[in-house]
């Protein structure tokens, strides 16, 4: 009896492992089960192997599982901010701005401000990681305007029931410290000739794009004036949505100049009372179509005629369309991710429209 357990269990085991080594090792005992009686072996070796066997398997679990974690990065003070340290940066505001949200305010000091060397930074889409100190767990953020003028980051932080780094940002308070690394592009822009520019954003992903529109509309840095831009964004609740502060400088923008930006919001549970021009329910297929301008089956004719509608998407053109959001909502736009967060096939309503995968970039 303790023979039988003893080989089913390393039967199990072996059957649990991929590649030559697993069929190797259930070769060998498919043979030993089928040749009839043989010597009793030694059961040390079996409490070996099973042991063994059960430490790579833990193992594995563990480098696939485990929270992601950055155990290799020091912390060093009073040196400019870099992608392989944290920085101590400190806290001075942080406000409330809506249901699970908060607006933090980090000051960088003038000894932490990012080497002007490179003539790339700090030209959007970068990121920084944050720290969790007390579990060791770094997530990224995007600060909307990039550092300002006066050397701040800000981050709009979304709390969610089991994102641990958000629930301890939003546990700080001003003269605390928190612990960054970066930038690190996030999305590069600099020297693109796209023509048509599509950002679809859901909750907190409204950051990233913020960033860039701050940077080549509002500040007008940006050497390509050609470049059109459709933001569609889509939040739970009106309460929700970006802070005023950020959502009402493009509403201005949009409404001044509407052939460079193009602004649609949309929220799940529509208010009584709406305070901008709020669209119902999710972006999907048709309200992709309708907001950039598409004619129906997604393809625009080669011949774009001079007294064609501005309005109309220059689908022959240089395009790229940006999603950034909750993963499901990114795998209903563009498609799920690929392995470890790659950008995988083009999928959803993105694929329907026929969208091309060169074109697309899930952040």
């Amino acid at each position: 009896m303790a023979k039988h357990v003893a080989q089913l269990t390393s039967a199990r085991i072996v059957s649990c492992l991929s590649g030559q080594g697993s069929r190797v090792l259930l070769s060998s005992f498919r043979r030993h089960n089928t040749t009839g009686p043989s010597p009793t072996p030694s059961p040390k070796p079996r409490r070996i192997a099973a042991f063994t066997l059960t430490v790579f398997a833990g193992l594995t679990a563990a480098y696939f599982f485990w929270p992601d974690r950055h155990r290799g990065a020091p912390t060093i003070a009073h040196q400019p901010l870099s992608p392989t340290y944290f920085t101590p940066l400190t806290v001075i505001a942080s406000e409330p701005c809506g249901p699970s949200l908060k607006l933090l305010t980090l000051h960088v000091p003038l000894e932490c401000l990012p080497s002007t060397d490179d003539p790339t930074f700090p030209l959007p889409i970068w990121s920084i990681y944050v720290k969790d100190d007390d579990i060791q767990v770094e997530r990224p953020y995007t600060p909307l305007e990039g550092i300002d003028a006066d050397g701040n980051i800000k981050l709009w932080v979304k709390k969610y029931q089991h994102g641990e780094v958000g629930r301890w940002l939003h546990t700080k308070k001003p003269e605390d410290q928190i612990e960054v690394r970066g930038p690190l592009i996030t999305l590069p822009t600099h020297g693109k000739d796209w023509e048509e520019v599509v950002l679809i954003s859901g909750g907190t992903g409204f950051s990233p794009f913020y960033q860039l529109l701050h940077h080549s509309l509002l500040q007008d840095l940006s050497p390509d004036k050609q470049t059109r831009y459709t933001l569609i964004h889509c939040s739970r609740t009106q309460d929700e949505l970006p802070p005023s502060q950020y959502l009402q400088p493009l509403l201005e923008y949009a409404e001044r100049y509407p052939e460079r930006l193009r602004l649609h919001l949309f929220v799940d549970d529509f208010p009584e009372k709406p305070r901008y021009d709020l669209k119902r329910g999710k972006i999907g297929t048709q309200e992709i179509q309708d907001c950039i301008g598409l004619p129906p089956g997604g393809r625009q004719s080669w011949l774009r005629l001079p007294w064609s509608p501005q309005g109309d998407f220059r689908r022959d053109g240089k395009i790229l369309v940006a999603v950034c959001g909750p993963e499901p909502m990114i795998a209903a736009v563009a498609g799920p991710y690929g392995r470890n967060y790659s950008q995988g096939s083009v999928g959803g309503a993105l694929a329907q429209l026929g969208f091309k995968l060169e074109e697309i970039y899930k952040l």
